[in-house]
């Protein structure tokens, strides 16, 4: 998360993605009820994670003496952000990356990273070899991606497939920004007996998430940005394998060092080739 110190005014930059991507934003992912994910977990577990959470709040107190206007402000700031609806975007922005790190630690083949709010199932079978659906003349950069999926132990994974969803020039998402085709930078790659495939795609622009709620107040009043660097989305998976959901990202970004998502990884930037035009980068699956 960006720190009050290192704050940056990107106030010259366009704002891209946030007033069209705040409907989907304040749409819960999760379950219909509070607890049906975890109806099964023993009450020991809930009470120690409870407790914990609740003791680290107490410590922060403690230690910096928070005032009564202090908390009556964060109170009021608290209530506020279920009356926005913006309790997915809080914890998708400020605490998924932890979860995410901790679900995937024992992996080790491909990191992952958070999957964000604009994930679509189905989209278009493309083959190994072939072009995500983009409108004629699609802005931005062409850009070609290369790479294989195989598992653990090196072996090539057939039948494999990549889901790739991305922003667009203007950082918006098809099927979440108005007069964008439905399927316009989409796809889903199939990958051969050798495991390789092929996607010929744009770059995407970086963007920022909402602002004009409870969270923006958030960033204004902590000095930070809104910003998160270009990425590319990917869902990757194979038969007998575990599931890798990723974001890629672009090296020289100004935002990999302080994306307020806090999804950036090293291991998830890839390498340009070929004038910058083409990058290669490949998956390794854990068995399930």
């Amino acid at each position: 998360m960006p720190s009050s110190g290192t704050h940056r005014d990107d106030s010259s930059q366009p704002h891209h993605g946030a007033s069209d991507s705040h409907n989907r934003w304040t749409t819960s992912r999760g379950p219909s009820q509070p607890f049906d994910a975890v109806k099964n977990t023993p009450k020991e577990r809930v009470d120690l994670l409870a407790r914990e959470l609740l003791n680290a709040a107490h410590e922060t107190i403690r230690k910096h003496k928070v005032t009564y206007d202090e908390f009556n402000a964060l109170k009021a700031w608290l209530i506020q952000v279920g009356k926005d609806g913006e309790w997915p975007l809080f914890l998708d922005v400020w605490l998924e990356h932890v979860v995410e790190d901790v679900a995937t630690a024992h992996r080790a083949g491909s990191k992952g990273s958070i999957e964000g709010p604009y994930y679509v199932p189905n989209a278009p079978e493309q083959g190994a070899d072939g072009a995500v659906p983009m409108r004629t003349n699609e802005r931005g950069t062409t850009l070609l991606w290369e790479g294989t999926i195989t598992s653990t132990d090196g072996t090539a994974l057939a039948g494999a497939t990549v889901e790739l969803w991305q922003a667009d020039a203007d950082g918006l998402y098809s099927q979440f920004a108005p007069g964008i085709p439905e399927w316009n930078l989409r796809g889903t790659f199939t990958v051969g007996v050798d495991g390789r495939f092929r996607i010929r795609t744009i770059e995407p622009a970086p963007y920022q998430i909402p602002t004009d709620g409870s969270c923006g107040k958030l960033i204004a009043a902590a000095g930070w940005h809104a910003w998160r660097p270009a990425h590319l989305h990917v869902k990757v998976s194979a038969p007998g394998h575990e599931l890798v959901t990723a974001q890629l990202y672009f090296p020289g970004d100004p935002h990999n060092d302080d994306d307020i998502a806090n999804a950036v990884k090293s291991e998830l930037i890839l390498t340009r080739r070929d004038g910058g035009r083409a990058v290669e980068y490949g998956f390794v699956l854990d068995p399930a």
